[in-house]
């Protein structure tokens, strides 16, 4: 078993041994700092004040320590052993990502146009890491059968945080890969799969996903303007403006576009857009085949990552997709980058130093574990993310029963439903959870050079990409409409089932009790929306959403606490998760929350000025204009 050191951010630690810590400077109760008395060689004894010339105080915060996250992580350990065979369970590892922000040189000193992004050396070893241990081919050779999913995921798991956000065009990599295998490994792709799929370092490549264009984010159907000119050799070659490119440093990339005849003319919407595979590649002369870089994104967080405003001008692709079909020919990619999304927020949440600090920090003359209200925010963390990792473990796992043959129909349904939900729900919670951490160091938390800070805004981007909390959460409503019910059917069905062992279990009886009854009223609010109109569904899509997250998640708890291999700590984190309100769509619906009114209400609050008649109001708008 490879010997890992784990890093992150300035914190250190390593599995064999544990290094002396330096320590950070504080100026927290420096006041306290003693008055120190000192005897000179030839004269008498003088007071030394702590704080007099270069003196700055005797007391400094002890830092908190990264351990090995395999083994500080019971759930995890407690998961594996639950599922994996003994065979596949592996040791934490990870290493600090240290990284400076990516720099587009687009001139060199003699004025020609190169376009060259520099990344740091540390970015482009975690390339060749990745191969070396498989975190994308796992997925693919698929040695573990149905569990390959898993044991790729639970790597990815302990690697997240620690990556300097690499897991990002892992996801897109991992991606491509799906579609290419969904569409058939042949030419002009098989060699291309078989780089992004392989374990050889020299051979590795990454894959960009360049869809977003300055007109839609998740509207791709109507926002994508880049057209595909027909080459007399069969190929294209792709004009436009790509808003949003990530991971820009990649090999090649997936991208839709509008196939052009003729006369020119393209079909809009989605019928008329393609999936095209292009390779990222320089000419004789160094400079980007049909590329122009045109600026590197300043983004609030994964400024680790090189993301840039693209002009496509003659970019040579290849049609991978049945013309017209490329919306449909990329939701496979949108399974995997959401389940990757989703397995980097319950990292990110998992990540929490709060805890080892809590062992070092004294505040009122105690140790912060030794104070009850720190150690119940704590552990309200604690089971967030517990339920977080159960439910994208859950996903993982019905993944690999579909991409081994081996899923029934409930299983089809139950990825289709949770991949959205989870992605959602686990992004948001993300956000909230890392906040809460970074409240806990106090002022630390907010200062730079503890690392900490960029915790929170990375963690911003997992609710934004691969769809807002709304847009998938009215991914759920077209999946239900498209299945005609059945993925709900799917849900209760499944959900109840996880409930079965806790009958043995005493102390899980209120949880259980809290899910069915949480499942009762969700049953009973989908039945009552077949006489609804589109409205109603459309304002309760978000709670709704949000519903089926937590309660399945809770059963997930639930059954995890009901194992023989079970902890007492299990059982407590299932308590807890059920003691809040399971299903907010319930609530919100009895209290009228979704009435045909309400989007007018919403308006005039939002927008309060513009029906207010005033006539002072309306003189200030009016003279501000």
């Amino acid at each position: 078993m490879r010997f890992c050191t784990v890093l992150y951010r300035g914190v250190e630690s390593t599995a064999r041994h544990k290094a002396p810590l330096r320590p950070l400077q504080s100026l927290n109760h420096v006041r306290s700092a003693s008055v120190a008395l000192t005897k000179p060689d030839n004269g008498p004894a003088v007071d030394s004040l702590s704080f007099s010339k270069a003196k700055i105080g005797c007391f400094f915060q002890e830092r908190p320590v990264l351990k090995n996250p395999f083994l500080e992580d019971a759930l995890l350990r407690g998961y594996l052993k639950r599922y994996m065979p003994h065979e596949v369970r592996f040791d934490g590892w990870g290493r600090e990502c240290e990284v400076s922000p990516p720099q587009l040189v687009q001139y060199d000193s003699w004025g020609r146009r190169v376009d060259l992004i520099h990344t740091s050396a540390t970015w482009k070893q975690m390339k060749d890491l990745s191969a070396r241990e498989g975190l994308v081919s796992i997925g693919y050779e698929r040695h573990y059968g149905e569990w390959s999913r898993v044991y790729q995921m639970s790597k990815l798991f302990l690697f997240s945080p620690s990556s300097g956000l690499y897991t990002c065009p892992l996801a897109m990599t991992d991606g491509a890969a799906k579609v290419i295998e969904s569409l058939g490994i042949s030419w002009p792709v098989e060699e291309a799969f078989h780089r992004l799929t392989t374990r050889k370092p020299e051979y590795f490549w990454t894959s960009g996903q360049w869809m977003t264009e300055r007109q839609g984010g998740s509207d791709v159907a109507n926002g994508t303007e880049t057209v595909a000119v027909p080459q007399t050799d069969g190929s294209f070659k792709l004009n436009g403006y790509k808003w949003f490119t990530s991971a820009t440093d990649a090999d090649m990339t997936l991208t839709l576009a509008r196939v052009q005849d003729t006369t020119g003319a393209t079909i809009l919407g989605s019928r008329g857009l393609s999936l095209f595979y292009a390779e990222v590649s320089r000419d004789e002369s160094g400079q980007l085949k049909g590329i122009e870089v045109q600026k590197l994104k300043d983004k609030l967080g994964t400024r680790q990552m090189p993301t840039a405003e693209l002009l496509l001008d003659g970019l040579p692709a290849h049609m991978i997709s049945t013309e017209g079909r490329g919306v449909s020919s990329i939701a496979n990619m949108l399974t995997i980058t959401r389940i990757h999304n989703s397995l980097s927020a319950a990292g990110a949440m998992r990540r929490q130093l709060a805890r080892d600090y809590a062992t070092r920090r004294k505040a009122f003359g105690k140790l912060l574990k030794d104070h009850p209200l720190h150690m119940q925010t704590l552990a309200r963390m604690e089971v967030e993310t517990r339920g977080a990792f159960l439910l994208v473990m859950d996903v993982c796992r019905l993944l690999g029963r579909e991409e081994t043959g081996i899923a029934t129909e409930f299983d089809t349904h139950l990825l289709r439903l949770l991949t959205p939900v989870v992605k959602l729900y686990t992004g948001k919670q993300a956000v909230a959870v890392v906040s809460e951490g970074l409240e806990s160091f106090g002022g630390q938390g907010y200062i730079e050079d503890t690392g900490l800070p960029g915790l929170l805004r990375d963690a911003q981007v997992l609710s934004i990409w691969e769809g807002t909390t709304n847009v998938l959460s009215l991914d759920v409503l077209r999946c239900v409409a498209r299945s005609s019910g059945m993925v709900f059917h799917a849900y209760f069905i499944h959900t109840k089932s996880l409930l079965k062992n806790a009958s043995g279990v005493s102390a899980l009886t209120p949880a259980v009790k809290a899910i069915q009854c949480a499942l009762s009223k969700l049953e009973l609010l989908v039945q009552d929306t077949a006489t609804k109109e589109p409205s109603f569904l459309e304002l309760a899509a978000r709670d709704l959403a949000y519903s089926l997250a937590r309660i399945y998640a809770g059963a997930l708890l639930i059954d995890h606490a009901s194992w023989k291999g079970a902890s007492p700590a299990d059982v407590y984190a299932a308590s807890r998760w059920c003691e809040q309100d399971l299903c907010p769509v319930a609530t919100n619906h009895e209290r009228g929350c979704y009435n045909p009114g309400s989007s007018h209400d919403n308006a005039a609050l939002v927008y309060q000025l513009e029906f207010d008649n005033n006539p002072l109001f309306i003189y200030l708008f009016i003279y501000c204009l």
